[in-house]
Order: structure tokens, then sequence, then C-alpha cells
């Protein structure tokens, strides 16, 4: 009897996590193929401009994609984005013109944008608050499957086919995963949007800005852990952007050594992701960020100290173990302290900041790094890093603040605590 109540209670996550599942796989499998189609149409230079490209498209939705999502059914929102980008992503071997192709890829950026704060808010609806954290570690081990079985996959099709391949077969899993989602709950069937015949105007915009504005005043805590957590992921990203650079110009280390640094990345990953998954129901959500962020700063500075091979293996594969536990940690602590009905403009305007540091902080950090050295750089990144990481654990295991880790612990839009239901 237990057994059926577990499973029939678990059916719909299940469906959830299948979905996200093919999503993440088959993300991987499209922009590994499609930066071989661009590097072959026009070189290097080409694909870099695919990176800088999603980079403005995140700018670029989260100025008003959080006003949209928060007006729209959730369930409806992810079958309509899922099929967007199927049908562009489809389009894209038969396109010929790199500009052409800018463009559309520039949509799919602009959907993918969307499709993920869309989720969150709809997993926040659907799961119940005292099975967050588990949901929360298995989406973490499928992201962390995703990073290692995607390319595998890709390089699979590469070589038994051509880049195509792999981009209609991503088309085909963004189909299945719109179809898939059909067959989840409508959490908002019987609950009225107020706004969702509201059209987005400036107005509006400037309102939902101001709106976010008062809730971070309002509760100053939440969004300190926020920029805290959002600071460690921008410098992350800056460092990141010099990695091949560093191992193979500071380091010394063939294309091969390189190669094998970044397999021990994936195996750390993907045992950080089964451990968390084992131990979440035990570690309380506020050491999962504050221990998970020290651990993977400290994965990065022994990368940024390391003068062998050694040295770099042990600090990558540090970072990434930890990774899964600090991801699982902030996505339950934001699920639980932001609203669920401004979550999406809330999201989309603190993504929209952590974008636009991103590339500010990674244009500078290439700066310093051609001006003065790559090895002072990433150094000093990474002690930046470990010293707000420092502040992040204090901050988070302050026993005063223990309430906005409880599992009871629910922000409404008026501040008052709420349980949330499944439909």
């Amino acid at each position: 009897m237990r057994i059926k109540m577990v499973m029939k209670s678990w059916k719909y996550p299940s469906i959830l996590l299948t979905i996200i599942g093919i999503s993440s796989v088959g993300e991987w499998i499209y922009f590994l193929a499609l930066n071989l189609i661009v590097l072959d149409m026009m070189g290097v230079l080409a694909v870099s401009g695919l990176y800088i490209l999603r980079a403005l498209s995140t700018l670029f939705t989260n100025i008003w994609c959080g006003s949209l999502i928060d007006r729209s059914n959730k369930k409806h929102l992810m079958v309509w984005l899922a099929l967007f980008r199927a049908v562009f992503i489809a389009l894209l071997p038969l396109l010929s013109s790199i500009w052409t192709i800018y463009g559309i890829v520039f949509l799919i950026s602009i959907a993918s944008s969307m499709a993920n704060p869309t989720t969150m808010t709809y997993i926040t609806k659907l799961i119940p608050q005292v099975r967050r954290k588990r949901f929360n570690s298995l989406v973490s081990l499928i992201d962390s499957g995703a990073f290692v079985t995607g390319p595998a996959i890709a390089g699979i099709i590469f070589m038994s086919g051509t880049p195509n391949y792999a981009i209609y077969i991503n088309a085909i899993a963004l189909f299945l995963a719109a179809f898939f989602t059909l067959f989840m709950p409508n959490i908002e069937k019987n609950n009225l949007i107020k706004t969702e015949d509201e059209k987005i105007t400036l107005k509006v915009l400037k309102n939902d800005w101001k709106l976010v504005v008062d809730f971070s005043r309002k509760h100053i805590y939440v969004m300190v852990i926020y920029f805290l957590f959002s600071a460690v992921m921008v410098l992350a990203t800056a460092v990141d952007s010099l990695e091949a650079a560093f191992a193979t110009e500071v380091l010394s280390l063939s294309e091969g050594d390189y190669g094998l640094l970044v397999s021990i990345a994936g195996v750390g990953i993907v045992v950080g992701a089964l451990l968390n998954m084992i131990v979440v129901e035990k570690v309380a959500t506020s050491w999962l960020i504050g221990l998970g962020s020290l651990m993977v700063s400290s994965g990065y500075l022994f990368y940024a100290f390391s003068g062998t091979f050694l040295m770099a293996a042990v600090g990558f594969f540090v970072l990434s173990f930890s990774m899964a536990f600090i991801n699982t940690g902030f996505y339950t602590f934001y699920q639980n302290n932001v609203p669920v009905e401004v979550m999406g403009r809330v999201g989309s305007v603190y993504g929209f900041i952590e974008a636009f540091f991103i590339i500010i902080g990674t244009m500078i950090f290439g700066i310093i790094a051609e001006s003065i050295s790559i090895q002072f750089v990433v150094i000093l990144g990474t002690l930046i890093m470990f010293t707000v990481t420092i502040i992040l654990f204090i901050v988070n295991t302050l026993p005063s603040k223990a309430e906005y880790y409880s599992e009871k612990h629910q922000l409404s839009t008026t501040g008052s605590d709420e349980n949330c239901t499944t439909s």
C-alpha cells in the first residue's frame, strides 16, 4: 500500500524529470552540433559569435520574460516553448547564410531563456515543499548525466552521420518533451491568473521591476543570498573562460591532457550528484549552499595554484563534485523564499543582472589576462571567489536565519507563510 502511494505521489514528478532529462541531453547535442556546423561554414570567430549571441539573448529576454511568465499558464507555456524551439532547430540545417543562422539561434536562445524560469515556477507549484530538496537533487543528477551523455551521444552521431542528424534528433527530442508535458497536470486550471490578459507594455514592465525592487527591500536576506550565490557563478564563469588557455599556456598541458581534465570534471559531477542524492535529506539546506560553495571555491584554488597535472585534476574533481550540492541547496532556498506568484519576475530581473555581470566579468578577465598574465587573473579571480564563499557560508549558517531554510517556510506575496501542494 505504501509503495503504491509513493509511486502515485511521484507519478508527475517522474514525468517532469523525464522532460528535463530529454531537454538537457538535447541541449548538449544541439549546441555541439551547431558549433561544428558554424565552424565548418565560417571558422572559429563565427563560433565565438554563438556564445556572445546566447549571452545577449539572455540579457534581452530577462528584461520582459518574467512579466510574461507570471501572467501565463505555465504548462501551456512550457509546451509552446518546446514546440517553438523544435521547429526552429529543425530549420537550421536548411540554412546557408551565417546571419540567418544567427537570427534563428537568437530566437531559439530567447525561448530557452524563457523555458528555464517557466519550468522553475512550475516545479515550485507542482512539488510539495517537503519533497523539493529531493526533487532538486534528482534534477542535479539528471543535469550531471546530461553533461556526460549529451556529448557522448553527439560524438556517436558525428561518427555515424553528420551534425545535421544531431540537430534533427534534438528537434525530435523537443517534440517528445512537448508531448510528455501534455500529460502533466494543469496546476493553474482552477486558479485564474488575474493578469493573464494584461498586455506587456513599458508601463507594466516598469511596475514589475518596481515590484521586484520592493520585494528585495522587504526580504533583504533572500536578496543577499541570491546575489552572493550569483557572484560565485559570475566569477566561476569568468575563470572558466580562461580555462583552456590556463591549462595549455600556464600548466603546459597537451590537448590530450586537457581533455582528460575535462573528463575528470565529468566524473566529479556525476559522483557528486549521486552522493548528493543519497545524503540530501540528511543535510540542512543552509549547509548544502554554504559548505558546497566553499568546496567549489577550494577546487578552483587548487586548480589556480597547481603546478602539476595531478593538482589540477584534484581541483577539477573537487569543484565539479561540489556543484550538485550548492545547486540543490540554492534552488530549494529560492523556491521556498520567493513567492511563486512573482517568481518569474524576480528570477528574470535577477537573472538579467547576473547575465550582465557575467559578460562584464568575462571581458574584464580577458583584458587583464592579455595585459598582465593569465595566471595572475585566474589566481585573483579564485581568491575573490573564495572570499565571497566564506561570506556566503557565514551568512548561510547564522542561527538567527534558520527559519529561511525550514521546509515549512514559504513566503507568499503578502510575506506570510503558506504551504505548497500539488494539484
